[in-house]
């Protein structure tokens, strides 16, 4: 902003704080604190542009930046402050509307995080950054409208452009679905026949390109009782892995789509993105929007600015794709509700899953959660009559649950963790069956362990409470909390000798030992292996061909993807999962097992699943094994509910760092102690370090809030801020509280 432009601003606000009438805005600025602020309305507003939801630029501080109008008042929160004057509306055409502005600030109170930072993230970086959106539709001009018929027959193309927009504007993205180039809708343009416009709410079509299945009998019945809501309700499809929710899904869409309607698919990972995408776009024929952070800036606006407008019909994104706006939502869709990743773990840290719950209540529509493994969360809602639960108890395809064994490690000889029953059964399945085989081993690189054995020197990062992993193929160790690397030494940094080990195992040695062994092909999949935006589509083209192969990675194997080829599963460390202090991980373990179990025989019989461990005795094996997941949710829900811990008690928590070792410990300390009292039915845990009590160089503490009910949760959450917000504490010392926390120790 300029000298002069400032000098302005600064006498319009004098002039304007005069008046009797001068209306106030409250704007939610995007800044780390948890209140709104007011200014005046812009030297030239536009009283018709001065609606909630609206942007506009503000000084603040030395900056400047974009805020969202909450309301309007006749009066400020401080009547003795000089409110400063509102420089500009960013896009009189763009503004967050009426149901997801009251989202976003129910967000901001549930998860007590500054309201400005929460409407941000519902805007596209465009908007954030002060400029308009671009108009991303073309329309006929007046001298287009009235071009005589056959006056372009010999430019074909620009003929058919006409004749498309003769229905009415159509965006971009669409017009180049159907096959019209940009440089066509340039030279429409420059003639005068045709201009930019911002679009308009025109309802998609329903056409389908392929005729539905037919449903089973469980299917229909869920279709047909979600279909049946009149209003809000949260539905939970419970369906083993292969049932067919997918299907259910795709029905329900067909529906939303001929009532005129948007549908929302949420998804836990980008990796999931190119099979939904193909899966939905086989069946519609309407523009189907992606939304995730792998998207370049301009595909990801434009993805957002269809489904603003309402050109796309159905929306399929990750976890931020919760907050997009829609202009005719009908249904929202969270697919593999119980995965963590619908948690975010910085900044404003948000369950999507429950936004997407909380705005289908906003918009008055039906929401579907969908899981073979539902979190205990959703199913105590189910067991309260709070969501409407739907079983799919049978795979459809031909396909059914494959037999699941423990193999007993004790005593055994292994090679790259590989056992001798496991090594013989790949071989049979890719060999003799010319099926693949699918591997799960959740850590990657070559061993989490490097170690002299000469003097005892373990290689470990310098800025976290971590060893660092080895990656041989790269010569280097890498720690893997905060990405820090350096070359893998050739002697020991001690003592000078050369004998240095490795410790434990990763996927990377497993996969040098299964390419000596082996005669088929490997295929190893992890982040380190999956780079660029093609990697996942070509691990789908792999998993669909005939080819007989290994397919070995981690936790990213889990998510839900489809592998019609794989006959065998195998677990190579469980044992790695059974042990932990987080109270949700024997949840976590048994819907990993259940999950990377689900990969196998989905479009044949005959499947295996071997598990190898040291404590084949485990009740949890054997409910596995038996596809019991629900009987150890239950049992787990009973546990949860005996020690007060969610979901039947609430949770949440106040965590500090800073760079020096006891200054998290002393400010949560001292906080607690300055708490005047809480509400009788909570307390106060801690502090207690981090399970990774140091990472990125900076110490860890945190504080428990525990309480029976979630108004005795948010009045405890209220003191413990303000204390927060009040209390002194050392420049470098950060903290935030995280609501219904996912991680815990």
């Amino acid at each position: 902003m300029t000298a002069t432009g400032a000098q302005a601003a600064l006498c319009y606000a004098r002039r304007v704080s005069t008046e009797a009438q001068a209306p106030v805005l409250r704007l939610a600025v995007p800044a780390p604190l948890r209140r709104l602020f007011d200014y005046l309305p812009p030297p030239d507003a536009d009283a018709e542009n001065l609606i909630p939801g609206a942007c506009l630029r503000v000084p603040f501080g030395t900056r400047e930046l974009t805020a969202v109008l909450v309301e309007i008042s006749n009066a400020p929160q401080d009547p003795a402050q000089t409110l400063k004057a509102a420089l500009a509306t960013v896009d009189n055409r763009t503004r967050l509307p009426e149901k997801l502005l009251a989202l976003c600030l129910w967000a901001a109170a549930y998860y007590q995080h500054p309201v400005g930072e929460v409407c941000a993230a519902a805007l596209p970086r465009r908007l954030r950054d002060g400029r308009e959106m671009p108009l991303h539709a073309w329309r006929l001009t007046l001298r287009g409208r009235g071009l005589p018929e056959g006056a372009l027959a010999r430019a074909r193309s620009q003929a058919r452009t006409l004749a498309l927009l003769q229905a009415g504007p159509r965006g971009h993205e669409s017009l180049r679905r159907d096959g019209i180039s940009t440089a066509v809708l340039r030279e429409l343009a420059a003639k005068g026949l045709i201009e930019r416009c911002a679009g308009d709410a025109a309802a998609p079509t329903a056409e389908l390109r392929e005729t539905p299945p037919t449903l089973a009998a469980e299917q229909h019945s869920a279709a047909q009782a979600i279909a049946a809501t009149d209003g809000f309700a949260c539905h939970l499809i419970n369906g083993i892995t292969g049932s067919g929710k997918t299907e259910v899904y795709l029905q329900l869409i067909e529906r939303c789509l001929v009532a005129g309607r948007q549908a929302l698919v949420l998804i836990p990972e980008i990796g999931l993105t190119p099979q939904t995408l193909a899966r939905f776009s086989a069946r519609f024929a309407c523009p189907i929007a992606a939304l995730h952070s792998g998207l370049a800036t301009g595909a990801r606006l434009a993805a957002w600015q269809a489904a603003a407008s309402g050109a796309a019909g159905i929306v399929i994104g990750t976890r931020s794709a919760v907050l997009t706006p829609l202009a005719r939502p009908g249904l929202f869709i969270v697919d593999e509700e119980h995965d963590t990743s619908y948690k975010q773990q910085d900044g404003f840290r948000y369950s999507a899953r429950d936004v997407a719950i909380k705005r289908a209540q906003l918009e008055a529509v039906p929401v579907v959660l969908g899981s073979a493994t539902p979190s205990v969360e959703s199913l105590q809602n189910a067991r309260l009559g709070r969501f409407h639960e739907h079983v799919l108890s049978a795979r459809r395809g031909g396909g059914a649950l494959p037999a699941v064994k423990t193999i007993d490690l004790k005593g055994l000889p292994m090679e790259s963790g590989i056992s001798p029953e496991l090594l013989l059964a790949i071989r049979d399945t890719t060999g003799r069956d010319r099926r693949q085989t699918l591997l799960f081993l959740n850590r990657r690189g070559y061993a989490p362990t490097l170690q002299c054995h000469s003097c005892g020197w373990v290689g470990e990062c310098k800025n976290c409470s971590a060893r660092l992993t080895v990656h041989l193929r790269q010569r280097r160790l890498q720690c893997h909390h905060c990405g820090a690397k350096q070359t893998l030494p050739e002697l020991c940094p001690t003592c000078g000798s050369p004998r240095l080990l490795t410790r434990g195992l990763g996927t990377e040695q497993t996969e040098a030992f299964l390419t000596a062994a082996l005669s088929c092909p490997i295929h190893r999949i992890d982040s380190d292996a999956m780079r660029g935006r093609d990697a996942m589509q070509a691990l789908l083209d792999i998993a669909e061909s005939e080819e007989p192969c290994v397919i070995l990675g981690t936790q990213m194997l889990t998510k839900g993807h489809h592998f019609p080829r794989v006959q065998l599963v195998g677990v190579l460390d469980a044992d790695a999962l059974l042990f932990s202090a987080d109270f949700r991980g024997e949840e976590r373990m048994a819907q990993l097992l259940t999950q990377v179990a689900g990969r196998a025989g989905r479009e044949s019989a005959g499947a295996r699943v071997l598990v190898q461990t040291h404590h084949p005795e485990s009740e949890l094996f054997s409910a596995v094994a038996a596809g019991a997941y629900t009987r150890i949710a239950e049992r787990l829900l009973e546990l949860r509910r005996s020690a007060g811990l969610p979901p039947v008690g609430q949770l949440a928590m106040l965590r500090a760092d800073a760079p020096g070792e006891r200054d998290g410990e002393h400010f949560l300390r001292a906080l607690r102690a300055s708490l005047p009292r809480l509400p009788a039915d909570c307390e106060l845990i801690g502090p207690l370090p981090a399970a990774l009590s140091r990472r990125a160089g900076r110490y860890r503490w945190q504080l428990w809030c525990l309480a029976a009910t979630r108004s005795g949760l948010r009045r405890a959450l209220d003191e413990l801020l303000q204390g927060a917000q009040s209390m002194k504490r050392p420049s470098q010392l950060n903290w935030h509280v995280d609501v219904d926390p996912i991680d815990v120790v």
